[in-house]
């Protein structure tokens, strides 16, 4: 009922106002106990064991393992419980494990490590429309390899590392690299982990831009696949087509098959190195100077942040935004020999 409505009937006989006033009394106390309702369940906590479906690109990889232990370590720490899908480096298995996960009913929350961002976009907006908070981690969920804001609306948080920095901090750490032993030219072999990906593809297009105008030719690539032994085969190849190579580039994985090529090949120590991901090996090559070095990157981080904020997201409604914790890190995140102590390996290679 309305007062405004009660309050301008002039012709009303003092009984039925009366009458009136106690309606709106109900009414008004009516309204008031179902504000009160209203107002306690919007505020009601959830309570309970947070479900979170833990999407992995793949477990077995030593660059995921510690970005699973750390997002474990969280939930079990704050009373949630994860479970993990793989996708084993499969998309269209990524896919399906999502489509179970919004379908089920089970989780309360998702935690995506893609494989194939752009792909499961549509996916993660039904996942939200139910209800689901979502947190990306690690890998670009979007169009944008540039950023590391959410670019799906509702998203809860998106904790990523940037492609496109990541390039071109390789790119500058190789120029650095051919300085420092006055090559010019500098003939560099160039190690794509899957070349037709699109993160391969951010990243060598800004290491690309990085070099431009600097003594750096890039005169053989290869792919190692994300591992040591396609980075020997690969560089063993180069080796054969470029004997005087000066450098070679591309993720920690692939310079240590390029280290297993140049010993080989009786070249240690003839050809420079120069790494992404920082990991042990990698840190440990740099501050031994085997490695001119490694542009540092953060799993464990990236698992224990993303998990933080999921069981935020669920019990607060809580929204992060963008993280990219490679901001923290010393140095711009690039390590060469002289700082190589200070930072923290968080995956071994």
């Amino acid at each position: 009922m309305s007062v405004t409505r009660f309050g301008h009937r002039q012709a009303l006989a003092a009984g039925a106002l009366l009458t009136v006033s106690g309606v709106l009394a109900g009414c008004s106390s009516a309204a008031s106990s179902a504000d009160s309702a209203s107002s306690a369940s919007a505020s009601a906590k959830p309570t309970g064991t947070v479900q979170i479906a833990y999407l992995s690109f793949a477990v077995a990889n030593s660059y995921d393992a510690p970005m699973l232990a750390a997002a474990q370590t969280v939930a079990a720490d704050n009373d949630a419980k994860l479970t993990v899908f793989d996708a084993n480096n499969d998309p269209k298995a990524q896919f399906a494990q999502l489509q179970n996960v919004i379908s089920s009913g089970t989780y309360q929350a998702v935690i995506i490590q893609p494989i194939f961002g752009t792909g499961l976009t549509d996916l993660v907006s039904q996942a939200i429309a139910k209800g689901i908070k979502v947190v990306n981690i690690d890998q670009i969920l979007g169009p944008d390899l540039s950023t590391a804001e959410p670019q799906v609306k509702g998203m809860s948080a998106n904790v990523t590392f940037v492609p496109t920095d990541v390039g071109t901090k390789l790119g500058k750490l190789a120029v650095q690299a051919c300085a420092s032993k006055n090559l010019d030219p500098c003939k560099v072999g160039y190690l794509y982990d899957i070349k037709a990906s699109t993160l391969d593809v951010a990243i060598q297009k800004s290491f690309t831009a990085a070099t431009a105008g600097s003594p750096i030719q890039v005169v053989a690539e290869g792919e190692d696949f994300f591992n040591a032994a396609g980075g020997l085969k690969a560089v063993q190849n180069m080796l054969t087509a470029h004997p005087d190579l000066n450098l070679v580039v591309g993720s920690d994985q692939g310079i240590e098959g390029a280290v297993q090529a140049l010993a080989g090949a009786n070249k240690t120590g003839k050809v420079l190195l120069a790494g992404y991901g920082g990991s042990a090996t990698g840190l440990s090559g740099t501050a031994a100077g085997t490695w001119f070095g490694t542009v540092v990157q953060t799993p464990a981080s990236e698992g224990r942040l993303g998990t933080q904020a999921a069981v935020k997201a669920v019990r607060d409604n809580t929204v992060t935004g963008g993280v990219n914790p490679l901001d923290a890190l010393p140095d711009g995140g690039t390590a060469i020999q002289g700082n190589a102590s200070s930072f923290t390996a968080e995956w071994p290679g």
